[in-house]
């Protein structure tokens, strides 16, 4: 073991130790050994391929900040898994923090290790393919097998933790393996636009503009952020010009369409619809449960199918938030040594289980439950009519929907008549002043939401 490697990582514990309660710092921190210190890498031995990924998931960029201040330079964590006779054994770990997502990193090949450009696991075969993402995933292939002739740009749009940054990670590997020399860049729109920032102030914009203006696949991970940025969108124009003249491929990921994105330049727009357009939907209840699956197989997790079908039922939004739960459900059953029961996953995803049924409720599905439990017309929540009998259980499901959904005072207006926000903000107002002086309204709201959230 190098010297200084040895001496960095003892200082990282120490403070890791500060930082973090004793029972996981013992079970994560403490048995792992450094390897090396090579240039700004620290390489670090872990038991296994779980204890490697856990770690990854959860506390990458906790290691990273730690480490960096205790070099007092930039330094990047790399796990590698030992022999089971050079790492101590490592005792249950325990239920695991929600996922933190890394940082893409801006980088190109030029004689690099693929691993150190991409996350490894990211690759076409471990993409579990459903209706939700056949497109995409084709046209992911298509541009890493042939990049700059098929569809040039390719803009992948859907919600957070669908599978957009796997794909990007799966084509710039794909590239690579077929051309070890390209030059490929991977990074997120905002580390491009700081990196723009920091050549203004450095007088060093011709550096940048060779780095990105030069590759061959050019990949940017949540492009939206260009919104409203007219200076950096300027310098992107003039970039995605230059690689596409050059017949260079240029893969971009967004939370939505081009045309939907607040504040970009028409002729952004324009050339984000170039080449071809395809959306990551929620996975269908087969495709998550073949997510689970696979990921179970991949960290060697066993759970009863009962478990697995309840987790694929119950979290339909989002692939990440689908396998961290599965991680901290695994995780339960190695601490406690016994099966896991589905009272004790509930207790464990209580918070995750909640927030998918908000994000399950529609402004019907309120006004509907409203309606029976106050024995009224469903359309009395739409109607003019305001007797008492009509006009409280209408504010109480116009306070449910600003409780339990995201949404603006204008769109519950809308849902109620094409009543105005003020209607709606005087709802809601009423029915808390109610539930704070009327323990019986307290209690039935109280109902009604617990009944919904099931």
């Amino acid at each position: 073991m190098s010297a200084s490697a040895e001496t960095l990582w003892s200082n990282v514990q120490e403070h890791l130790q500060g930082l973090l309660k004793p029972d996981i710092f013992q079970l994560w921190f403490e048995p792992i050994r450094a390897v090396s210190l090579d240039g700004d890498r620290l390489k670090l031995e872990v038991r296994d391929d779980f204890c490697a990924m856990w770690l990854t998931d959860n506390y990458l960029d906790l290691l990273r900040s730690v480490a960096s201040r205790a070099a007092v330079r930039p330094v990047q964590i790399e796990f590698v898994v030992g022999a089971p006779s050079s790492v101590p054994a490592r005792p249950a770990p325990a239920p695991a923090p929600a996922p933190v997502r890394e940082e893409p990193r801006a980088a190109t090949a030029n004689g690099r290790p693929v691993e150190a450009l991409f996350n490894p696991t990211n690759t076409f075969s471990t993409f579990v393919v459903g209706s939700n993402s056949q497109m995409a995933h084709s046209a992911a292939i298509a541009v890493a097998q042939n990049p700059g002739r098929s569809y040039n740009p390719l803009f992948l749009f859907g919600g957070v933790g669908l599978g957009k940054t796997h794909l990007l990670n799966a084509i710039g590997q794909e590239v690579l393996s077929h051309r070890k020399n390209a030059r490929v860049a991977y990074l997120s729109c905002e580390r491009f636009t700081n990196e723009f920032i920091d050549g203004l102030q450095n007088n060093s914009l011709a550096k940048f503009r060779r780095r990105y203006r030069q590759v061959d696949c050019l990949l940017v991970d949540d492009i939206q952020f260009l919104s409203g940025k007219e200076r950096i969108q300027e310098e992107f124009f003039h970039t995605f010009n230059t690689l596409h003249e050059a017949r260079k491929q240029i893969v971009l990921t967004c939370d939505k369409l081009p045309s939907e994105i607040p504040g970009l330049e028409q002729r952004l727009i324009s050339r984000f619809e170039w080449g071809l357009t395809a959306d990551l939907q929620p996975p269908d209840v087969e495709t998550r449960l073949a997510i689970l699956r696979q990921k179970a197989a991949v960290l060697s997790i066993q759970l009863d199918d009962k478990i697995v079908q309840f987790l694929a039922d119950r979290i339909r939004t989002n692939v990440r938030r689908l396998e961290g739960a599965l991680v901290r459900v695994a995780s339960f059953t190695q601490l406690t040594g016994r099966p896991v029961r589905l009272d004790d996953v509930e207790n464990l995803l209580r918070e995750i289980l909640q927030e998918e049924s908000r994000r399950a409720i529609t402004f019907e599905v309120i006004q509907k439950r409203v309606a029976e439990h106050y024995d009224i017309r469903l359309a009395d929540m739409t109607s003019k009519r305001r007797p008492e009998n009509i006009a409280f259980p209408r504010q109480v499901a116009m306070f449910l929907c600003r409780t339990l959904t995201e949404s603006s005072l204008s769109s519950i207006g809308d849902a109620f008549g094409g009543r105005d926000h003020g209607t709606v903000l005087h709802a809601v107002r009423a029915v808390k002043n109610r539930m704070e002086v009327d323990p019986q309204v307290r209690q039935t709201v109280g109902y009604l939401e617990k009944l919904l959230l099931r």
